[in-house]
């Protein structure tokens, strides 16, 4: 029943993160790309913390560590995609980002030896297809824009898998808390660098930050970490691979983009990828077992 319950949550991380997509465009005409993260954290760790003062009694110097890890990678990723993103197109940095569903069993085959399940890695190959088809032009041309975003996978696929080692052994809302802190202080340190300090009140640029900081921080790496505890890596970042298909589904409702075939062809194979990683395919197994009977 547990695992049900993560699946679900890592299911609503997505579509939250799919909305993402069109408050992003909306944010980025008022804030820099750098500012919208220094907010979107900042304000991620005072949520957290002011709903869950009671967790930080319980902090020590292990789960700080851990919190800084994983702080470190997912300000690294945020940061490699926005800087990538000024050198590429959005789709192909979209797509490369979302090569880190592939990267995940990778590091849990090396770090612990860890077979490399068939079914669940067809499904991470067909997930990335799919992307590919939505989002993807097929320009063959690789510029340092796609190397930063590669990169951006890799470091998604760290924090995706250090939470899943973690989150055995610590609390996941504290390590959640912990994990906003540092990548906020990453975020402000950069910020203060470039010299990006004048941020802009309009309620438009307001609520977009609000509208990230709340639902696509806080309650979506919330829900990650928590999910984490009853989820493996590899099935974890499958899921999290639907955030595309949500991505084309809201700009197709909120920002009236034509849908077309390849969207559609696109939609069917991540849908088909999660099939494959979820049952193995036991419903086929099942059925030819009966006709042997």
């Amino acid at each position: 029943m547990r695992k049900y319950i993560g699946e679900i949550m890592l299911c609503i991380t997505a579509i939250i993160w799919g909305s993402g997509f069109v408050v992003s465009a909306i944010a980025l005409e008022h804030y820099t790309p750098f500012q919208i993260l220094a907010g979107r954290f900042l304000i991620g760790f005072l949520v957290l913390s002011l709903i869950f003062y009671k967790k930080l009694k319980v902090l020590n110097k292990g789960i700080i560590l851990k919190g800084l890890v994983l702080g470190f990678f997912l300000y690294l990723a945020f940061a490699l995609q926005t800087v990538g993103l000024q050198y590429t197109t959005p789709s192909k940095n979209a797509f490369l980002t979302a090569i880190n569903v592939v990267i995940v069993p990778f590091i849990a085959f090396f770090a612990y030896k860890r077979k490399i399940d068939k079914f669940e890695l067809t499904g991470a190959i067909l997930a990335i297809v799919g992307i590919g088809f939505l989002s993807l032009q097929f320009s063959t041309d690789i510029n340092v824009g796609d190397i930063l975003t590669l990169a951006c996978a890799v470091a998604f696929a760290y924090q995706i898998f250090y939470t899943a080692k973690y989150v055995k052994d610590e609390d996941p809302i504290t390590l959640t808390i912990v994990q906003m802190f540092f990548a906020a202080i990453f975020s402000w340190i950069v910020v203060i660098f470039k010299g990006e300090v004048s941020f802009s009140f309009e309620v438009e640029a307001v609520s977009s930050i609000l509208y990230l900081a709340i639902f696509s921080t806080t309650l979506a790496y919330l829900f990650q970490t928590i999910a984490q505890k009853f989820t493996n890596e590899t099935k974890t970042a499958i899921i999290l691979s639907t955030e595309a298909l949500w991505g084309m589904i809201f700009s197709v409702i909120l920002l009236s983009e034509f849908l077309t075939t390849r969207m559609v062809v696109g939609a069917v194979l991540i849908l088909c990828a999660i099939m494959i990683s979820e049952t193995k395919l036991s419903f086929l197994k099942r059925k030819s077992v009966e006709k042997l009977t």
